[in-house]
Protein backbone atom coordinates (compact mmCIF):
# COMPACT_ATOMS: atom_id res chain seq x y z
CA UNK A 1 0.00 0.00 0.00
CA UNK A 2 3.37 2.67 -0.25
CA UNK A 3 2.62 2.39 -3.51
CA UNK A 4 -0.70 4.27 -3.27
CA UNK A 5 -1.24 7.84 -1.92
CA UNK A 6 -3.27 7.61 1.37
CA UNK A 7 -5.28 10.45 2.48
CA UNK A 8 -3.41 12.13 5.56
CA UNK A 9 -3.45 10.17 9.17
CA UNK A 10 -4.34 6.82 6.89
CA UNK A 11 -7.43 4.91 5.40
CA UNK A 12 -10.34 4.98 7.65
CA UNK A 13 -12.11 1.43 8.61
CA UNK A 14 -14.95 1.76 6.32
CA UNK A 15 -12.04 2.07 3.53
CA UNK A 16 -10.26 -1.00 4.57
CA UNK A 17 -13.22 -2.74 5.11
CA UNK A 18 -14.50 -2.04 1.47
CA UNK A 19 -11.01 -2.35 0.25
CA UNK A 20 -10.57 -6.31 2.22
CA UNK A 21 -14.36 -7.26 0.71
CA UNK A 22 -13.07 -6.49 -2.89
CA UNK A 23 -9.99 -8.40 -2.31
CA UNK A 24 -11.88 -11.29 -0.87
CA UNK A 25 -15.07 -11.11 -3.66
CA UNK A 26 -12.17 -10.86 -6.61
CA UNK A 27 -9.29 -13.25 -5.83
CA UNK A 28 -10.95 -15.94 -2.40
CA UNK A 29 -14.06 -17.15 -4.62
CA UNK A 30 -12.84 -19.45 -7.27
CA UNK A 31 -15.14 -21.89 -5.97
CA UNK A 32 -18.15 -20.30 -5.78
CA UNK A 33 -17.64 -18.51 -9.14
CA UNK A 34 -17.03 -21.98 -10.75
CA UNK A 35 -19.78 -23.41 -9.09
CA UNK A 36 -22.39 -20.80 -10.34
CA UNK A 37 -21.00 -20.68 -13.90
CA UNK A 38 -21.82 -24.11 -14.27
CA UNK A 39 -25.25 -23.14 -13.14
CA UNK A 40 -25.63 -20.45 -15.20
CA UNK A 41 -23.89 -20.48 -18.42
CA UNK A 42 -22.51 -17.57 -19.76
CA UNK A 43 -24.53 -16.38 -22.51
CA UNK A 44 -26.37 -13.14 -23.20
CA UNK A 45 -29.52 -14.05 -21.41
CA UNK A 46 -27.55 -14.52 -17.91
CA UNK A 47 -24.54 -11.82 -18.40
CA UNK A 48 -25.86 -9.03 -16.69
CA UNK A 49 -27.66 -11.02 -13.76
CA UNK A 50 -24.05 -12.65 -13.14
CA UNK A 51 -22.41 -9.35 -12.82
CA UNK A 52 -25.03 -7.74 -10.65
CA UNK A 53 -23.87 -11.30 -8.29
CA UNK A 54 -20.57 -9.18 -7.59
CA UNK A 55 -22.66 -6.35 -6.40
CA UNK A 56 -24.41 -8.47 -3.79
CA UNK A 57 -21.86 -10.64 -2.87
CA UNK A 58 -19.48 -7.88 -2.46
CA UNK A 59 -21.80 -5.88 -0.71
CA UNK A 60 -22.94 -9.14 1.40
CA UNK A 61 -19.42 -9.27 2.20
CA UNK A 62 -19.00 -5.97 3.72
CA UNK A 63 -21.79 -5.81 5.56
CA UNK A 64 -20.47 -9.04 7.36
CA UNK A 65 -17.09 -7.42 7.79
CA UNK A 66 -18.81 -4.02 8.73
CA UNK A 67 -20.69 -6.05 11.74
CA UNK A 68 -17.17 -7.50 12.65
CA UNK A 69 -14.90 -4.45 12.67
CA UNK A 70 -15.93 -3.08 15.60
CA UNK A 71 -14.16 0.02 17.14
CA UNK A 72 -10.52 -0.16 16.88
CA UNK A 73 -10.72 -3.98 16.58
CA UNK A 74 -11.12 -3.57 12.65
CA UNK A 75 -7.54 -4.35 11.92
CA UNK A 76 -7.33 -7.51 13.98
CA UNK A 77 -10.41 -8.90 12.76
CA UNK A 78 -9.64 -8.38 8.82
CA UNK A 79 -6.44 -9.94 9.29
CA UNK A 80 -7.98 -13.12 10.97
CA UNK A 81 -10.63 -13.14 7.70
CA UNK A 82 -7.83 -13.07 6.06
CA UNK A 83 -5.98 -15.38 6.97
CA UNK A 84 -9.30 -17.77 7.86
CA UNK A 85 -10.60 -17.72 4.15
CA UNK A 86 -6.96 -18.05 2.37
CA UNK A 87 -7.65 -21.53 3.88
CA UNK A 88 -10.86 -21.87 3.59
CA UNK A 89 -10.27 -20.97 -0.50
CA UNK A 90 -7.68 -23.76 -0.73
CA UNK A 91 -9.71 -26.41 0.72
CA UNK A 92 -12.75 -25.43 -1.62
CA UNK A 93 -10.67 -24.50 -4.63
CA UNK A 94 -8.37 -27.90 -4.18
CA UNK A 95 -10.93 -30.41 -2.82
CA UNK A 96 -14.53 -29.27 -3.79
CA UNK A 97 -15.93 -28.88 -0.18
CA UNK A 98 -17.30 -26.80 1.68
CA UNK A 99 -16.61 -25.00 5.17
CA UNK A 100 -20.05 -26.17 7.02
CA UNK A 101 -20.50 -26.26 10.53
CA UNK A 102 -19.93 -30.29 10.42
CA UNK A 103 -16.81 -29.50 8.65
CA UNK A 104 -15.54 -27.44 11.46
CA UNK A 105 -16.17 -29.71 14.24
CA UNK A 106 -14.61 -32.06 12.52
CA UNK A 107 -11.33 -29.56 12.49
CA UNK A 108 -11.44 -28.68 15.90
CA UNK A 109 -11.33 -32.67 17.25
CA UNK A 110 -8.67 -33.14 14.24
CA UNK A 111 -4.82 -34.38 15.46
CA UNK A 112 -1.70 -33.52 14.34
CA UNK A 113 -1.39 -36.78 12.39
CA UNK A 114 -4.96 -35.85 10.39
CA UNK A 115 -3.88 -31.98 9.84
CA UNK A 116 -0.17 -33.13 8.69
CA UNK A 117 -1.72 -34.97 5.85
CA UNK A 118 -3.32 -31.78 4.85
CA UNK A 119 -0.37 -29.78 4.32
CA UNK A 120 1.31 -29.49 1.03
CA UNK A 121 2.99 -27.19 -1.34
CA UNK A 122 -0.28 -25.75 -2.81
CA UNK A 123 -1.96 -24.60 0.55
CA UNK A 124 1.25 -22.56 1.72
CA UNK A 125 1.27 -20.63 -2.09
CA UNK A 126 -2.87 -19.82 -0.69
CA UNK A 127 -2.15 -18.80 3.00
CA UNK A 128 1.02 -16.53 1.38
CA UNK A 129 -0.43 -14.93 -1.58
CA UNK A 130 -4.51 -14.62 -0.80
CA UNK A 131 -3.71 -14.81 3.18
CA UNK A 132 -0.36 -13.40 4.79
CA UNK A 133 0.12 -10.58 1.88
CA UNK A 134 -2.70 -8.63 2.08
CA UNK A 135 -2.94 -9.43 5.52
CA UNK A 136 0.77 -7.88 6.23
CA UNK A 137 -0.36 -4.75 3.82
CA UNK A 138 -3.26 -4.65 6.33
CA UNK A 139 -1.00 -4.35 9.13
CA UNK A 140 1.10 -2.28 7.85
CA UNK A 141 -1.49 0.51 6.46
CA UNK A 142 -2.33 3.70 8.99
CA UNK A 143 -5.53 3.67 10.16
CA UNK A 144 -7.44 7.09 11.17
CA UNK A 145 -9.37 6.66 14.25
CA UNK A 146 -11.38 9.67 14.39
CA UNK A 147 -13.54 9.16 17.51
CA UNK A 148 -16.54 6.74 18.02
CA UNK A 149 -18.49 9.95 17.76
CA UNK A 150 -17.93 10.22 14.11
CA UNK A 151 -17.00 6.93 13.37
CA UNK A 152 -20.08 4.99 14.59
CA UNK A 153 -22.47 7.09 12.01
CA UNK A 154 -19.67 6.56 9.55
CA UNK A 155 -20.60 2.84 9.91
CA UNK A 156 -24.18 3.03 9.89
CA UNK A 157 -23.83 5.42 7.03
CA UNK A 158 -21.84 2.17 5.13
CA UNK A 159 -24.06 -0.45 6.11
CA UNK A 160 -26.95 1.72 5.26
CA UNK A 161 -25.55 2.63 1.40
CA UNK A 162 -24.79 -1.31 1.08
CA UNK A 163 -27.85 -2.73 2.08
CA UNK A 164 -29.63 -0.28 -0.53
CA UNK A 165 -27.46 -1.07 -3.17
CA UNK A 166 -27.58 -5.01 -2.33
CA UNK A 167 -31.35 -4.70 -2.43
CA UNK A 168 -32.11 -2.86 -4.82
CA UNK A 169 -29.88 -5.22 -7.34
CA UNK A 170 -31.78 -7.79 -5.70
CA UNK A 171 -35.27 -6.31 -6.60
CA UNK A 172 -33.83 -5.42 -10.17
CA UNK A 173 -32.91 -8.77 -11.56
CA UNK A 174 -35.61 -10.67 -8.83
CA UNK A 175 -36.33 -13.83 -11.43
CA UNK A 176 -32.78 -14.42 -11.51
CA UNK A 177 -32.49 -14.41 -7.61
CA UNK A 178 -35.35 -16.16 -6.94
CA UNK A 179 -33.86 -19.00 -8.70
CA UNK A 180 -30.93 -18.41 -7.62
CA UNK A 181 -31.73 -18.97 -4.17
CA UNK A 182 -34.77 -21.61 -4.38
CA UNK A 183 -33.34 -23.57 -7.00
CA UNK A 184 -29.91 -23.25 -6.39
CA UNK A 185 -29.20 -23.11 -2.53
CA UNK A 186 -25.78 -25.03 -2.67
CA UNK A 187 -24.38 -22.89 -4.30
CA UNK A 188 -24.42 -20.38 -1.16
CA UNK A 189 -22.08 -22.85 0.78
CA UNK A 190 -18.78 -21.77 -1.76
CA UNK A 191 -19.25 -18.42 -0.56
CA UNK A 192 -16.34 -17.51 0.95
CA UNK A 193 -15.68 -15.71 3.71
CA UNK A 194 -19.98 -15.43 4.23
CA UNK A 195 -20.48 -19.32 4.95
CA UNK A 196 -17.78 -20.06 7.24
CA UNK A 197 -18.85 -17.26 9.19
CA UNK A 198 -22.31 -18.27 9.22
CA UNK A 199 -20.93 -22.07 10.01
CA UNK A 200 -18.85 -20.61 12.66
CA UNK A 201 -21.81 -18.94 14.48
CA UNK A 202 -23.67 -21.95 13.79
CA UNK A 203 -21.32 -24.58 15.53
CA UNK A 204 -20.51 -21.75 18.69
CA UNK A 205 -24.20 -22.05 19.18
CA UNK A 206 -24.61 -25.99 19.29
CA UNK A 207 -21.62 -25.85 21.44
CA UNK A 208 -23.29 -23.10 23.77
CA UNK A 209 -26.32 -25.52 24.18
CA UNK A 210 -24.20 -28.44 25.09
CA UNK A 211 -22.46 -26.67 27.51
CA UNK A 212 -26.26 -25.24 28.73
CA UNK A 213 -27.90 -28.02 28.84
CA UNK A 214 -25.43 -30.02 31.36
CA UNK A 215 -25.17 -33.54 32.24
CA UNK A 216 -26.10 -36.30 30.03
CA UNK A 217 -29.67 -38.31 30.35
CA UNK A 218 -29.56 -41.65 31.44
CA UNK A 219 -30.97 -44.15 28.82
CA UNK A 220 -31.47 -47.91 28.99
CA UNK A 221 -31.02 -48.44 33.13
CA UNK A 222 -33.15 -50.97 33.14
CA UNK A 223 -31.14 -52.97 30.58
CA UNK A 224 -30.52 -56.84 31.42
CA UNK A 225 -29.51 -59.60 29.99
CA UNK A 226 -32.22 -62.39 30.08
CA UNK A 227 -31.64 -65.29 32.55
CA UNK A 228 -32.27 -67.40 29.74
CA UNK A 229 -29.32 -66.67 27.92
CA UNK A 230 -27.25 -68.88 29.32
CA UNK A 231 -24.31 -68.69 26.08
CA UNK A 232 -21.18 -66.14 26.67
CA UNK A 233 -21.20 -63.53 23.55
CA UNK A 234 -18.16 -61.67 22.39
CA UNK A 235 -18.85 -59.10 19.86
CA UNK A 236 -16.22 -57.09 17.81
CA UNK A 237 -17.60 -53.90 16.25
CA UNK A 238 -15.61 -52.40 13.78
CA UNK A 239 -16.20 -48.83 13.11
CA UNK A 240 -14.74 -47.93 9.60
CA UNK A 241 -13.47 -44.87 8.56
CA UNK A 242 -14.07 -43.12 5.12
CA UNK A 243 -15.28 -46.33 3.14
CA UNK A 244 -17.06 -46.14 0.17
CA UNK A 245 -20.02 -49.08 -0.17
CA UNK A 246 -19.26 -48.67 -3.82
CA UNK A 247 -15.37 -49.78 -3.39
CA UNK A 248 -16.44 -53.33 -1.68
CA UNK A 249 -16.25 -55.77 -4.04
CA UNK A 250 -18.87 -58.09 -2.13
CA UNK A 251 -21.29 -54.99 -2.83
CA UNK A 252 -20.51 -55.56 -7.03
CA UNK A 253 -16.89 -53.42 -7.22
CA UNK A 254 -15.40 -54.56 -9.96
CA UNK A 255 -12.28 -54.90 -8.25
CA UNK A 256 -11.53 -57.75 -5.86
CA UNK A 257 -10.84 -55.16 -2.77
CA UNK A 258 -12.56 -57.75 -0.08
CA UNK A 259 -11.37 -61.40 -0.84
CA UNK A 260 -10.60 -62.56 2.49
CA UNK A 261 -14.13 -61.31 3.95
CA UNK A 262 -15.41 -63.45 1.42
CA UNK A 263 -13.62 -66.37 1.58
CA UNK A 264 -14.77 -65.54 5.61
CA UNK A 265 -18.44 -66.13 4.44
CA UNK A 266 -19.15 -62.52 5.38
CA UNK A 267 -22.70 -60.98 5.00
CA UNK A 268 -22.22 -57.32 3.16
CA UNK A 269 -25.26 -55.14 3.20
CA UNK A 270 -25.30 -53.06 -0.44
CA UNK A 271 -28.15 -49.90 0.89
CA UNK A 272 -26.86 -48.46 4.18
CA UNK A 273 -26.28 -45.12 4.64
CA UNK A 274 -24.61 -42.78 7.25
CA UNK A 275 -26.26 -40.15 9.27
CA UNK A 276 -23.66 -37.95 8.88
CA UNK A 277 -20.29 -36.82 6.33
CA UNK A 278 -17.91 -36.58 9.17
CA UNK A 279 -15.88 -38.50 11.79
CA UNK A 280 -17.12 -35.77 14.80
CA UNK A 281 -20.70 -36.19 13.48
CA UNK A 282 -21.35 -39.96 12.54
CA UNK A 283 -19.64 -41.66 15.38
CA UNK A 284 -21.48 -40.30 18.14
CA UNK A 285 -24.64 -40.19 16.18
CA UNK A 286 -24.13 -43.66 14.95
CA UNK A 287 -23.96 -44.75 18.89
CA UNK A 288 -27.19 -42.81 19.69
CA UNK A 289 -30.21 -43.57 20.07
CA UNK A 290 -32.15 -41.64 17.69
CA UNK A 291 -29.23 -39.84 16.55
CA UNK A 292 -29.49 -37.92 19.85
CA UNK A 293 -26.15 -37.38 21.46
CA UNK A 294 -27.21 -35.10 24.52
CA UNK A 295 -28.02 -38.86 26.23
CA UNK A 296 -26.23 -41.60 27.24
CA UNK A 297 -25.01 -43.57 24.58
CA UNK A 298 -25.47 -47.67 23.14
CA UNK A 299 -21.84 -48.05 25.54
CA UNK A 300 -24.09 -47.11 28.46
CA UNK A 301 -26.77 -48.85 28.06
CA UNK A 302 -24.36 -52.37 27.35
CA UNK A 303 -22.51 -51.30 30.66
CA UNK A 304 -26.28 -50.95 32.51
CA UNK A 305 -26.64 -54.66 31.32
CA UNK A 306 -23.75 -55.87 32.86
CA UNK A 307 -21.58 -56.41 29.50
CA UNK A 308 -17.86 -55.82 29.72
CA UNK A 309 -17.15 -52.98 26.99
CA UNK A 310 -13.97 -51.81 25.43
CA UNK A 311 -12.72 -49.35 22.89
CA UNK A 312 -9.69 -49.37 20.55
CA UNK A 313 -9.11 -46.83 18.82
CA UNK A 314 -6.38 -46.01 16.25
CA UNK A 315 -7.80 -42.72 15.10
CA UNK A 316 -8.69 -39.34 16.98
CA UNK A 317 -10.74 -40.46 19.38
CA UNK A 318 -14.62 -41.43 19.63
CA UNK A 319 -15.33 -38.31 19.57
CA UNK A 320 -17.00 -38.34 23.23
CA UNK A 321 -18.78 -42.00 22.71
CA UNK A 322 -16.00 -43.68 24.89
CA UNK A 323 -15.83 -41.60 27.57
CA UNK A 324 -17.40 -43.69 30.63
CA UNK A 325 -16.04 -47.23 29.42
CA UNK A 326 -12.24 -48.44 28.99
CA UNK A 327 -10.04 -46.89 25.91
CA UNK A 328 -6.75 -47.61 24.94
CA UNK A 329 -4.99 -45.21 22.51
CA UNK A 330 -3.72 -47.50 19.39
CA UNK A 331 -1.54 -44.56 17.51
CA UNK A 332 1.70 -44.66 18.99
CA UNK A 333 4.14 -47.58 19.13
CA UNK A 334 3.60 -47.64 23.12
CA UNK A 335 0.42 -49.86 22.64
CA UNK A 336 0.55 -50.50 18.93
CA UNK A 337 3.30 -53.63 17.78
CA UNK A 338 2.24 -52.77 14.26
CA UNK A 339 3.80 -49.36 13.27
CA UNK A 340 5.65 -48.19 9.74
CA UNK A 341 4.98 -45.69 8.21
CA UNK A 342 1.86 -44.79 10.95
CA UNK A 343 0.45 -47.44 13.67
CA UNK A 344 -1.75 -50.08 11.62
CA UNK A 345 -4.66 -50.38 12.41
CA UNK A 346 -4.01 -54.55 12.67
CA UNK A 347 -2.09 -53.43 15.68
CA UNK A 348 -5.48 -53.55 17.98
CA UNK A 349 -5.77 -56.88 17.82
CA UNK A 350 -2.50 -57.55 19.36
CA UNK A 351 -3.18 -57.81 22.83
CA UNK A 352 -7.12 -58.54 22.67
CA UNK A 353 -6.69 -61.88 23.33
CA UNK A 354 -5.24 -61.18 26.60
CA UNK A 355 -8.26 -58.74 27.41
CA UNK A 356 -11.11 -61.41 26.53
CA UNK A 357 -8.75 -63.63 29.02
CA UNK A 358 -8.83 -61.32 32.00
CA UNK A 359 -12.93 -61.71 31.50
CA UNK A 360 -13.70 -64.81 32.65
CA UNK A 361 -17.31 -63.68 33.74
CA UNK A 362 -19.92 -62.03 31.25
CA UNK A 363 -20.56 -60.88 27.80
CA UNK A 364 -17.80 -59.02 26.06
CA UNK A 365 -18.26 -55.77 23.42
CA UNK A 366 -15.43 -54.55 21.99
CA UNK A 367 -14.88 -51.22 19.86
CA UNK A 368 -12.42 -51.11 17.34
CA UNK A 369 -11.81 -47.30 15.36
CA UNK A 370 -10.05 -47.92 12.36
CA UNK A 371 -7.86 -45.03 10.91
CA UNK A 372 -9.33 -46.85 7.66
CA UNK A 373 -9.13 -44.89 4.41
CA UNK A 374 -9.09 -41.17 6.16
CA UNK A 375 -7.81 -39.08 3.23
CA UNK A 376 -5.94 -37.32 1.55
CA UNK A 377 -2.99 -39.48 1.89
CA UNK A 378 -4.52 -42.97 1.51
CA UNK A 379 -1.30 -44.53 0.52
CA UNK A 380 -0.38 -43.80 4.52
CA UNK A 381 -3.23 -46.22 5.02
CA UNK A 382 -1.70 -49.58 4.02
CA UNK A 383 1.49 -51.39 4.27
CA UNK A 384 3.42 -51.00 1.04
CA UNK A 385 2.90 -54.83 0.80
CA UNK A 386 -0.56 -54.10 -0.10
CA UNK A 387 0.05 -51.90 -3.07
CA UNK A 388 -1.84 -54.10 -5.75
CA UNK A 389 -3.55 -51.58 -7.26
CA UNK A 390 -0.80 -49.61 -9.31
CA UNK A 391 0.15 -46.60 -10.32
CA UNK A 392 -1.33 -45.09 -6.67
CA UNK A 393 -0.95 -41.89 -5.66
CA UNK A 394 1.70 -41.30 -2.76
CA UNK A 395 1.05 -37.62 -2.55
CA UNK A 396 -0.75 -35.60 0.10
CA UNK A 397 -2.01 -33.21 -2.92
CA UNK A 398 -4.45 -34.72 -4.62
CA UNK A 399 -4.07 -32.79 -7.25
CA UNK A 400 -0.87 -33.58 -7.91
CA UNK A 401 -2.42 -36.86 -8.73
CA UNK A 402 -4.74 -38.75 -11.93
CA UNK A 403 -7.94 -39.80 -10.81
CA UNK A 404 -6.46 -43.29 -11.66
CA UNK A 405 -3.78 -42.82 -9.31
CA UNK A 406 -6.27 -41.52 -6.50
CA UNK A 407 -8.44 -44.96 -6.91
CA UNK A 408 -6.05 -46.91 -6.76
CA UNK A 409 -4.40 -45.44 -3.63
CA UNK A 410 -8.08 -45.51 -1.97
CA UNK A 411 -8.53 -49.11 -3.42
CA UNK A 412 -5.61 -50.09 -1.85
CA UNK A 413 -6.72 -48.94 1.56
CA UNK A 414 -9.73 -50.82 1.16
CA UNK A 415 -7.82 -53.72 0.39
CA UNK A 416 -6.14 -53.46 3.76
CA UNK A 417 -9.30 -53.09 5.88
CA UNK A 418 -10.69 -56.23 4.30
CA UNK A 419 -7.54 -57.94 5.69
CA UNK A 420 -7.86 -56.40 9.47
CA UNK A 421 -11.71 -57.28 9.17
CA UNK A 422 -10.57 -60.98 8.23
CA UNK A 423 -7.59 -61.12 11.00
CA UNK A 424 -10.28 -59.96 13.75
CA UNK A 425 -12.56 -62.86 12.58
CA UNK A 426 -9.48 -64.83 12.89
CA UNK A 427 -9.31 -64.41 16.40
CA UNK A 428 -13.15 -64.32 17.01
CA UNK A 429 -13.04 -67.87 15.64
CA UNK A 430 -9.81 -68.40 18.06
CA UNK A 431 -12.61 -68.16 20.81
CA UNK A 432 -15.87 -69.72 19.36
CA UNK A 433 -15.35 -72.95 21.71
CA UNK A 434 -16.06 -70.32 24.72
CA UNK A 435 -18.41 -67.49 23.67
CA UNK A 436 -21.16 -66.77 20.75
CA UNK A 437 -18.80 -64.89 18.44
CA UNK A 438 -19.65 -62.21 15.66
CA UNK A 439 -18.25 -59.19 13.96
CA UNK A 440 -20.14 -56.20 13.15
CA UNK A 441 -18.25 -53.47 10.57
CA UNK A 442 -20.05 -50.20 9.67
CA UNK A 443 -17.98 -46.83 8.26
CA UNK A 444 -18.37 -43.96 9.59
CA UNK A 445 -19.08 -41.90 6.25
CA UNK A 446 -17.93 -42.60 2.69
CA UNK A 447 -15.60 -39.90 0.71
CA UNK A 448 -15.55 -38.30 -2.52
CA UNK A 449 -13.01 -39.17 -5.27
CA UNK A 450 -12.73 -36.38 -7.98
CA UNK A 451 -16.71 -37.10 -9.10
CA UNK A 452 -18.09 -33.46 -9.94
CA UNK A 453 -14.25 -32.12 -9.15
CA UNK A 454 -15.08 -32.82 -5.19
CA UNK A 455 -12.82 -34.53 -2.75
CA UNK A 456 -12.91 -36.09 0.34
CA UNK A 457 -16.00 -35.28 2.80
CA UNK A 458 -17.78 -33.37 5.23
CA UNK A 459 -20.34 -31.78 3.12
CA UNK A 460 -23.37 -30.55 4.29
CA UNK A 461 -25.63 -33.85 4.43
CA UNK A 462 -28.59 -32.12 2.34
CA UNK A 463 -26.12 -31.34 -0.66
CA UNK A 464 -23.67 -34.16 -0.22
CA UNK A 465 -23.09 -36.45 -2.93
CA UNK A 466 -24.19 -40.31 -2.09
CA UNK A 467 -20.27 -41.25 -2.29
CA UNK A 468 -19.90 -39.37 1.17
CA UNK A 469 -22.62 -41.14 3.30
CA UNK A 470 -23.70 -44.42 1.00
CA UNK A 471 -21.08 -46.72 3.53
CA UNK A 472 -20.19 -50.61 3.41
CA UNK A 473 -21.82 -52.63 6.44
CA UNK A 474 -20.70 -56.37 6.95
CA UNK A 475 -21.48 -59.00 9.39
CA UNK A 476 -19.93 -62.38 10.34
CA UNK A 477 -20.96 -65.04 12.54
CA UNK A 478 -19.11 -67.41 14.47
CA UNK A 479 -19.73 -71.51 14.36
CA UNK A 480 -21.82 -71.29 17.56
CA UNK A 481 -23.59 -68.36 16.79
CA UNK A 482 -27.46 -70.07 16.04
CA UNK A 483 -29.45 -66.95 16.68
CA UNK A 484 -29.25 -66.26 13.13
CA UNK A 485 -30.55 -67.51 10.38
CA UNK A 486 -27.81 -66.54 7.90
CA UNK A 487 -29.85 -67.45 4.76
CA UNK A 488 -32.89 -65.43 6.02
CA UNK A 489 -29.79 -62.18 6.55
CA UNK A 490 -28.67 -62.62 3.45
CA UNK A 491 -31.76 -61.89 1.64
CA UNK A 492 -32.16 -58.45 3.32
CA UNK A 493 -28.72 -57.54 2.01
CA UNK A 494 -30.41 -55.01 -0.94
CA UNK A 495 -32.65 -53.40 2.43
CA UNK A 496 -32.04 -49.97 3.53
CA UNK A 497 -30.46 -49.57 6.92
CA UNK A 498 -28.97 -46.66 8.16
CA UNK A 499 -26.59 -45.81 11.06
CA UNK A 500 -30.26 -45.60 13.36
CA UNK A 501 -30.38 -49.43 13.08
CA UNK A 502 -27.14 -49.75 14.78
CA UNK A 503 -27.95 -49.14 18.53
CA UNK A 504 -31.25 -51.79 18.05
CA UNK A 505 -28.85 -54.59 16.52
CA UNK A 506 -26.12 -54.20 18.72
CA UNK A 507 -28.61 -54.50 21.11
CA UNK A 508 -30.26 -57.63 19.56
CA UNK A 509 -26.72 -59.49 19.06
CA UNK A 510 -26.11 -58.81 22.47
CA UNK A 511 -29.89 -60.32 23.46
CA UNK A 512 -30.50 -57.41 25.88
CA UNK A 513 -33.55 -56.75 27.02
CA UNK A 514 -34.95 -52.99 27.55
CA UNK A 515 -38.03 -50.71 27.00
CA UNK A 516 -36.18 -48.90 24.91
CA UNK A 517 -35.07 -51.78 22.38
CA UNK A 518 -36.98 -51.07 19.01
CA UNK A 519 -37.14 -55.01 17.46
CA UNK A 520 -38.15 -53.44 14.26
CA UNK A 521 -35.13 -51.66 14.17
CA UNK A 522 -32.80 -54.44 15.00
CA UNK A 523 -31.72 -55.70 11.38
CA UNK A 524 -31.25 -59.44 12.96
CA UNK A 525 -35.12 -59.52 14.05
CA UNK A 526 -36.39 -60.96 10.82
CA UNK A 527 -33.41 -63.27 10.19
CA UNK A 528 -34.22 -65.62 13.77
CA UNK A 529 -34.92 -68.35 14.54
CA UNK A 530 -39.08 -68.03 14.73
CA UNK A 531 -38.71 -69.09 18.54
CA UNK A 532 -36.14 -66.55 18.85
CA UNK A 533 -37.81 -63.37 17.75
CA UNK A 534 -39.39 -60.91 20.24
CA UNK A 535 -42.07 -58.27 20.20
CA UNK A 536 -42.21 -55.05 21.27
CA UNK A 537 -43.42 -56.37 24.58
CA UNK A 538 -41.15 -59.23 24.90
CA UNK A 539 -38.43 -56.69 24.56
CA UNK A 540 -39.25 -55.62 27.60
CA UNK A 541 -39.93 -58.52 29.71
CA UNK A 542 -39.88 -62.28 27.90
Amino acid sequence: MKLLRLPEGGLTANALIVLVAAFLTAFGNQAFVSAVLKAYPVDSRHILPLLSLIVVFGGATVLLLAVLCVARAAKPVLIVVLLLSSLAAYFMDSYGVVISDEMLRNAVQTNVAEARDLLSLRMLFYVAVLGIAPALLVARTPMRWRGLRIEAPARLKLIGITLTAVVGVVLAFGSFYASFLREYKALRAYANPLHYSYAAFKYARQRLTLEVDGALVPIGTDARIPASDVHRELIIMVVGETARADRFSLNGYARETNPELRKAGAVSFTNVWACGTSTAVSVPCMFALDGETRRENLLDVLRHAGVNVLWLDNNSDSKGVALRVPYQDYRSPILNPVCDLECRDEGMLGGLQRTIDAHPVGDIFVVLHQMGNHGPAYYRRYPESFERFKPACRSDDLSRCSREEIDNAYDNAILYTDHFLAQAIALLRHNDAHFETALFYVSDHGESLGEGGVYLHGMPKLIAPDTQVHVPMVMWFGRSFDDVDLPALASKRATRFTHANVFHTVLGFLEIESAIYRPEMDMLQDARPQHARMTPREAIRR
